[in-house]
């Protein structure tokens, strides 16, 4: 019988660095001469693509934005996710459910209960093995967005949007040290990749 695949997830709000170090994460892995699959949420599916583009730009009632992200995110795990995590692959995903609590309830206010319902309904056995969480001050963050392109719906936000989602994002990681790992994103990329290098390699 084929052991089953890892899943790991990352996590920030916008400008925490993470898109930086996920390729870096991705080598030590494939290193390890198994299979991997590198995806994203929202998206990950050309269906989840299409809700991504809805999401990420459409003003829409905070909860049709919730449901359309949960919605991209059962094709996800349907198609992608589950498919390969039981071949023996190793998923990586920019963003899971954890960002749902932290952009939808914490920058947006959503009831956390009703976060928690979708996420029992959509995947109610598949939580990350391990969760790499970016974390850094506000300033920081808004420092790094790219402000030669266009800005998406989110990172157009004000500050205490992401104050909140960083708080939410915070709180979890502090509810579950056991599957997250918190990388203090002001440290130079060398630093960071020695800790990811040994979180890596503390994976059985």
């Amino acid at each position: 019988m084929t052991a089953r695949g890892k899943f790991i997830t990352f996590e920030g709000i916008d400008g925490a660095g993470k898109s930086t170090h996920i390729p870096f994460v991705g080598e030590l892995i494939a290193a390890r001469g198994v299979e991997l699959v590198s995806s994203r949420e929202p998206g990950g599916t050309p269906l989840g693509e299409k809700l991504r583009e809805l999401v990420l730009h459409e003003t829409m009632h905070l909860e049709t934005e919730a449901l359309l992200v949960f919605a991209s995110r059962r094709e996800h795990i349907a198609q992608v996710i589950e498919p390969a995590l039981s071949r023996g692959a190793w998923v990586i995903s920019d963003r899971f459910t954890d960002a749902s609590f932290a952009y939808q309830g914490g920058g947006r206010g959503l009831d956390l209960a009703k976060l928690e319902t979708l996420a029992n309904w959509v995947h109610p056995l598949l939580a990350p093995d391990l969760t790499i969480l970016f974390d850094v001050p506000l300033e920081v963050a808004r420092a790094r967005l790219d402000a030669t392109r266009e800005l998406d719906k989110f990172e157009q936000e004000k500050a205490d949007f992401f104050f909140a989602a960083r708080s939410e994002y915070l709180r979890r990681a502090a509810q579950d040290p056991g599957r997250f790992r918190v990388i203090d994103s002001t440290q130079s990329i060398e630093a960071i990749r020695v800790q990811l290098a040994a979180i890596v390699e503390a994976l059985a």
